[in-house]
């Protein structure tokens, strides 16, 4: 099997908590061949999708943990599975990959996430298509409606669409001062859609990561508890990280929401829940592999691994 990866620089990443590097070993181990690529790094020749890609082979040394062959370059087709890992911002230059993916996929190449679904899932504003799922919501750039929804719900938070890591998010009550003031600054003045959410006081016991690998999840979920500083239930923010098992409502969501999913071809997926409700659905790169790797020993890289050998096999 010869397994194609776009990622971030490999030299730049943490091995203690990189899910593309847990996906990376668990290839290696079974013994396929390892295909390195940046974004930069795919091109279109004509109607032919090619790119210039390395092998690599990686080890669990926080000193040396990749080695990286001679570059070539070979059309795209020649491999039988790309994992598309690259970081968000989704921007122009992200979605100009996923149509040369695109053309890969239609000459047979197995790509984990399906390029047309990572062009149609905007991981906040996706979740609109669940209203079972989710807290009092709204999505727009007008202040007026905005300022109406914060009026209504008392307790809001309010984040850009196209934030990551807990970026530019705002808590906002009905009695603060200036309201209107930072919705102008939020929405660059009426400019920018963002998404208010009815604020959900069990953030104070985690936002849970819920991996879903064919739509079907992990038993586990990793809860992102926050520092009582600034209330984000995200790792890079200083929230802490728990294991937990998944709660019937949990399952209730993953039940809804997965199927969907898997039509989708988004095969590795991980979706946000805060108390009772779903908040994000995230398909560029899922991370949190190595954290509930480490506490419940679970594999679950190894179960991606089954799932793509499975996938590739039915395309050939």
């Amino acid at each position: 099997m010869k397994l194609g990866i776009i990622m971030d620089p490999i030299n730049e990443i943490d091995i203690k908590k990189d899910s593309s590097f847990a996906m990376l070993l668990a290839a290696q181990k079974r013994g396929w061949s390892i295909h390195y690529m940046e974004s930069d790094d795919l091109y279109m020749d004509n109607e032919i999708p090619k790119a210039r890609m390395q092998f690599l082979e990686v080890k669990e040394n926080p000193k040396k943990w990749f080695e990286l062959g001679k570059e070539y370059i070979d059309e795209i087709s020649s491999l039988d599975v790309i994992l598309m890992r690259k970081d968000p911002p989704f921007n122009l230059e992200y979605i100009y990959s996923t149509y040369i993916l695109e053309h890969a996929q239609k000459l047979g190449v197995y790509v984990v996430n399906n390029p047309e679904s990572l062009r149609t899932v905007n991981e906040k504003f996706f979740i609109t298509y669940f209203p079972a799922c989710i807290p009092p919501t709204i999505v727009s750039k007008n202040i007026k409606f905005l300022f109406e929804f914060i009026q209504k719900q008392n307790d809001v938070i309010i984040k850009p669409l196209d934030s990551m890591g807990g970026a530019g998010i705002h808590h906002i009550k009905k009695t603060n001062k200036d309201i209107k003031a930072v919705l102008k600054l939020i929405t660059k003045n009426g400019n920018e859609c963002v998404m208010g959410q009815k604020f959900i006081p069990e953030i104070s016991l985690g936002d849970k990561r819920i991996l879903l690998i064919d739509g079907k999840p992990i038993p586990y979920a990793l809860a992102r508890i926050p520092s009582p500083i600034n209330q984000k239930g995200n790792l890079v923010q200083g929230a802490t990280a728990k294991g937990i098992g998944l709660t019937e409502r949990d399952n209730f969501i993953c039940n809804i929401v997965g199927p969907e999913l898997k039509k989708m071809g988004l095969t590795f997926v991980g979706i946000d829940i805060i108390g009772d409700y779903l908040t994000e659905i995230n398909v560029t790169s899922p991370t949190c592999i190595k954290e509930l790797d480490n506490i419940y020993n679970i594999k679950i890289a190894d179960k991606l691994m089954n799932v793509i050998e499975k996938k590739t096999k039915e395309i050939i």
